[in-house]
Parts: structure tokens; C-alpha cells; sequence
């Protein structure tokens, strides 16, 4: 069975995906910053430090770009680059759904250099992460009792981070180029309201959703502390959001997994007790 080397191993993404491959049977490599545990390997994707001992001896690769961080071709292509040189056998990149509106965007940059690298890969486009709301929106959920986001009554087809993992697997196991990116979606669309309304549903708690200014949600980033050019970065895909653009859905995850997405109600009570403490 392969070694697969997954990077942001400990990530949303990542952390599922690991036992995943590892019920497969692949040997897995898990690239963290600092190697603690073993089957570890050391591995900054800012630096670079780490790279090729980390691909040595590597069949299978998946990739996606360090969160926090603008300019994701930087840190992708010299991956990319040395999976090549190591004779990878397949490599899954994760990017995000719409990012081939933009061929200038630095993650659509990132996938045609793979397509270009002479590496067999796979693409994975995933729609907004449903984790965001226990992750990412905490934040204002444990103030305030809302989810404070600048995007109207805009829907988005939330995935559920478990599936993209799920899917992430398949085509990791087959070892062919994939010719078709996939743009991976949950089985509805839904606006953030309705999302919060759900959560309460599940854990007995009253979570409301309030439309913010694009301003109050700099001025929100900024004091956690995010970088100036990624706060801004997400308000631009934000935007894209309110714009109506995340509402599509798409088959790939029934058809890949032989199952349907996991909608939004069974991710709230999965993740119950994390708006409960």
C-alpha cells in the first residue's frame, strides 16, 4: 500500500483525512511544523525547511496551502516542484470553489503549475467549511450569541470538513490523473440565519445571525490579531458569498463516496457540545 504524505495533517481537513487513509491501508506521513509523535515528519511550508526529507520516499501527496496566509503560489508550487522531482505518484491539491473564475488568483496559478508539473493529481475545490461555525465564528457566537458575518441573506452550500477528508481519500487511493477538478459542495444551500437557527435546534441554545458592515468585520479580524492583507482577503471572498456565488451545488461528493453529503442539521448535532461550553 502507498505512503501518502498529508500536509496540514493537524488541520480541520487533515485531521479526518489521516485515519481515513489510515482505515485504507495506506502508511501515512503526517508533515507538521514541529515532528512530536511518530510517523511526524518536520515540515515548514513557509520556509520550505523540511521539504524534501518529508517527500522521500513518498508515493502519494496531499497539499493545500498553510491557512492566514495571502499568496498561497508560494508556498504550493515548490511543493508541487518537488513532488515532481521525487516522482510522486499522485498528488490531491485543495483550493476553493471559484478560485477558476480568477486564473490570476494565486491558488488558480497553484493548479495549472500542477497541471503542468507532470504529476498525477487531483483537484479539490471545497465550498465554505460548516467547521467554520465552531472554529472561525466562535468567536462572536461566545460573545455575543451570533454569528456576525457581512453577507446578507446570501446562501452558501456548506460542506461538511469530514466529507472533503472522505473524498480526499478516494482519490488518493487511485493512483490515475483525475482530468476533472472538483468542486465539492454540501446537498443544500443555506443562509446563515437558517444555519443558526439549526445550531440552536441542536444544542438548546438561542444563536441568532446578524448582518455586520463590511467594516465592523475588519475591525473584528484585526483585533484577533489576523494579518491586514488576509483580513482583507476575506472580506473579498465574503463578498463573492453575499454576491450569491457559494449557493450552487454539485454531485461529486454522492458520486465519489457512494453516499450523500452530510447536510447542515447532522453537523450541528454532531458538534453540539462545542456551542454548549
Amino acid at each position: 500500500m502507498p505512503t501518502t504524505l498529508v500536509i496540514g495533517a493537524t488541520g480541520t481537513v487533515g485531521s479526518t483525512l489521516v485515519p481515513d487513509l489510515l482505515a485504507r491501508g495506506h502508511t501515512v506521513r503526517r508533515a507538521t511544523r514541529q515532528a512530536r509523535e511518530p510517523g511526524d515528519v518536520a515540515l515548514d511550508l513557509l520556509s520550505g525547511a523540511g521539504l524534501d526529507a518529508a517527500l522521500a520516499g513518498v508515493d502519494r501527496v496531499f497539499l493545500m496551502a498553510p491557512p492566514g496566509h495571502t499568496g498561497q503560489d508560494r508556498f504550493l508550487v515548490p511543493v508541487i516542484d518537488a513532488a515532481a522531482r521525487h516522482g510522486v505518484g499522485k498528488l490531491v491539491l485543495m483550493t476553493a470553489m471559484g478560485v477558476d473564475a480568477d486564473p490570476t488568483s494565486p491558488l488558480s496559478l497553484s493548479e495549472a503549475h500542477l497541471r503542468r508539473s507532470g504529476v498525477p493529481a487531483a483537484i479539490v475545490r471545497p465550498n465554505w467549511f460548516m467547521q467554520n461555525f465552531h472554529t472561525f465564528w466562535m468567536g462572536s457566537i461566545a460573545a455575543t450569541g451570533e454569528v456576525q458575518l457581512p453577507v446578507g441573506e446570501a446562501k452558501a452550500s456548506f460542506i461538511d470538513a469530514r466529507d472533503i477528508a472522505a473524498v480526499a481519500a478516494v482519490l488518493l487511493d487511485r493512483p490515475q490523473d483525475e482530468p476533472e477538478a472538483f468542486d465539492l459542495t454540501g446537498p443544500e444551500a443555506l443562509d446563515h440565519a437558517t444555519a443558526a437557527q439549526l445550531i440552536s435546534a441542536a444544542t438548546s441554545k438561542t444563536i441568532g445571525f446578524r448582518d455586520i458592515t463590511p467594516e465592523a468585520m475588519r475591525g473584528a479580524l484585526l483585533q484577533a490579531g489576523l494579518p491586514a492583507d488576509y483580513a482583507e482577503f476575506l472580506l473579498f471572498i465574503l463578498g463573492f458569498l453575499k454576491a450569491g456565488y457559494a449557493e450552487r451545488t454539485t454531485p461529486h461528493v454522492a458520486a465519489l463516496l457512494g453516499r450523500p453529503a452530510r447536510d447542515f442539521a447532522s453537523y450541528a448535532r454532531d458538534y453540539a457540545e462545542a456551542w454548549r461550553g
